[in-house]
């Protein structure tokens, strides 16, 4: 008898053990997540001198943790662990709603939505970089928005050039706001590889721009991007490093500005500088940074010396001020910015979300 009722015991575990593979293995198959290359694209990819050993490099070593967690471990804590003093702010994070479809195309500026998203005009064109209205997380309750930070929507957006992608993590590439913006935007610019979700997403082939390090592309006249190298890592799922991460240099109406993206301090900063002088407004990361994976995320310490390696007139920091991601203060990244103003000769944009700055500079 009491064999028997273990039997039943150890069936109905197993059931539910199936059950949940099979709910978790459907999960990661659902649109959100996207589509790992394929066909021509994968041939393209293993061409490329950036991927080895099946999976996209650094142009240093770079570890992903840099302590003995993995990056599971780390994520785990992350969410299960008290909260730290200050990680979220008390009150509503300042912002201002603005009519961006009012704006004049042909003026120059820069509106900033919290986090690493921000639309830029520049030469009489409208770029919208790595936008995350709707979810920045597989399931939104992982990482919610401060308060006062989640004002835009992407009907809020106006008709869009160039859609930027700096890669495919979720903070940077939301699948609800591209599929919305999906018939206002005229191409999307990104790295090899990340282009197979928005075909998969319902983009046409011929909409894309994408690239691999120290590709260039002239999608108009007068209109130039340069696909420069990044020191991260990318994935949507169980699988990293199948599409590229990368930093982007536009160049139109005599201007240059640094994409940034995600990204650790490295060599390449010094090599970009070199190649494209004069580079009118650099922006860089500044937020979700940890000395268990400096390599990959940019330290408060190293954020001078970025800029000064590249040599730019103004800069713009971004990725805080609208999710946690680190255990550091919530402000801690707008401290970091203002310290970088007044111990330096840099000119540092500090705006409020939604504010619309001129960044141009004579």
């Amino acid at each position: 008898m009491y064999r028997k009722k273990m039997v039943k015991i150890l069936f109905v575990i197993l059931c539910v053990m199936a059950v949940a593979v099979v709910a978790v293995t459907l999960f990661f198959q659902t649109p959100p997540f996207g589509r790992l290359p394929r066909g021509e694209r994968l041939e393209r990819i293993r061409w490329s001198p950036n991927f080895r050993d099946g999976e996209f490099r650094n142009q240093e070593p770079t570890s992903l943790m840099t302590s003995e967690k993995g990056r599971w471990e780390a994520m785990l804590d992350f969410v299960f662990k008290k909260s730290p003093e200050g990680l979220r702010p008390e009150h509503p994070v300042p912002s201002v709603k603005t009519d961006l479809r009012a704006l004049d195309p042909y003026r120059e500026f820069l509106v900033w939505f919290g986090h690493s998203s921000y639309l830029l005009q520049m030469g009489g064109k409208r770029i919208l970089v790595d936008p995350v209205f709707c979810s920045a997380a597989p399931v939104s309750f992982l990482n919610k928005p401060f308060p006062g930070t989640d004002i835009y929507r992407p009907e809020d957006m106006p008709d869009i050039d160039y859609l930027v992608i700096t890669h495919d993590h979720w903070d940077h590439l939301d699948y609800g706001t591209v599929t919305q913006l999906k018939g206002r935007v005229r191409k999307v610019v990104c790295p090899l590889g990340v282009g197979e979700h928005f075909e998969y997403w319902g983009y046409e082939p011929e909409r894309l721009v994408e690239l691999d390090w120290n590709e260039t592309a002239v999608p108009d006249s007068g209109f130039t991007v340069h696909c420069l190298p990044a020191r991260h890592f990318s994935g949507r799922g169980l699988r990293s490093n199948r599409t590229l991460w990368a930093s982007f240099l536009v160049e139109a109406a005599g201007r240059k500005v640094y994409i940034g993206g995600d990204g650790g301090y490295g060599a390449h900063y010094a090599g970009i500088g070199e190649r494209f002088p004069g580079i009118d407004l650099a922006v860089l990361e500044n937020g979700q940074y940890n000395v268990d994976w400096r390599y990959i995320h940019t330290l408060p310490k190293h954020l001078h010396a970025e800029a000064e390696a590249l040599g730019a007139k103004r800069v713009l920091t971004v990725h805080h001020s609208k999710y946690a991601l680190a255990r550091h203060r919530w402000d801690e990244p707008l401290e970091n910015a203002r310290r970088l103003a007044e111990d330096s000769s840099l000119k540092v944009l500090c705006p409020m979300i939604g504010e619309v700055v001129e960044w141009s500079v004579k």
